[in-house]
């Protein structure tokens, strides 16, 4: 369903959302204005900083390679020139907007190799948890794994295909793949340790230690039917990881699926207990 600007301004102001949606195209983006202050960019660095020193550990090689290509950490990101940069790796850029964006144009950017990323920045005393996702999340977390080409393509596809699935009733379903991939997915390849590549776990200082490395997280072989029905948590650490053997794989089996057969079959249900997968 289509939803215009100036309502879903007034939906996020309704629900004390900090993004400013006055300023939105129709496709919900703005300008990025660079004019961030010295606080901002010392967050900025401070977050990068502490973060990297997990990353660098825990996180699978191919982020820590997009994280080198880009040069992300040593001050707030201009996103003119980072999409110069991606453009010519994968064909991505990325487009700024005020914060969570509609389902569709959200979609239509990913179907069209844009990836949004909200403009502003959480401010110091947020450092270890914010409601919302702020520049850091979906930049750090989301934006190196982008020089990938397989799990660009993967991304390109899951928008193209998400609104299709969705008509068919499938809205919960293809949420949970893009939670337990994009987001908190894991990757161990043959005869290598476990790493993460999620974006909800690079940005996050406290699960993806947990999700890597303790004993007590629950770790389940991937498979696209089962991540589709699984429930997810939204605001405590995952009580399932699912953990992929390669980029390969979960392109191949987004590409094959039979979307309107397991739509059919498991709508309706009740969803399935991340515990007990």
């Amino acid at each position: 369903m289509t939803v215009s600007v100036a309502d879903y301004a007034r939906e996020c102001a309704a629900q004390g959302l900090r993004g400013d949606y006055s300023i939105c195209r129709s496709d919900f983006t703005v300008h990025q204005e660079y004019n961030y202050s010295a606080a901002e960019q010392s967050v900025w660095r401070k977050l990068c900083d502490r973060q990297t020193r997990l990353t660098e550990k825990l996180a699978h090689h191919s982020y820590l390679d997009g994280v080198a290509t880009l040069g992300l950490l040593d001050r707030i990101p201009d996103f003119d020139e980072i999409s110069k940069k991606l453009r010519k790796l994968t064909g991505w850029e990325i487009v700024a907007v005020p914060g969570l964006i509609p389902a569709a144009p959200f979609f239509d950017h990913l179907a069209n190799r844009r990836f949004p990323v909200t403009n502003w920045l959480r401010t110091d005393k947020e450092l270890d948890y914010i409601v919302e996702p702020d520049m850091f999340h979906d930049f750090f977390g989301h934006v190196p794994i982008l020089t990938q080409p397989v799990f660009a393509d993967f991304m390109q596809m899951y928008g193209r295909k998400a609104e299709d699935i969705i008509a068919l009733g499938g809205d919960e379903m293809i949420t949970r793949l893009y939670w337990y991939t994009a987001e908190y997915g894991l990757m161990q390849e043959p005869g290598k340790p476990l790493k993460a590549f999620g974006a909800g776990l690079m940005s996050s200082f406290t699960e993806l230690q947990f999700a890597v490395e303790s004993a007590d997280a629950h770790h389940v072989p991937f498979n696209l039917e089962t991540v589709m029905r699984t429930s997810y948590e939204i605001d405590k650490f995952q009580r399932a990881y699912f953990v992929l053997p390669s980029f390969d794989g979960l392109r191949d089996a987004f590409a094959t699926a039979d979307f309107a057969t397991i739509v059919n079959r498991f709508k309706g249900q009740t969803a399935l207990d991340p515990a007990t997968v």
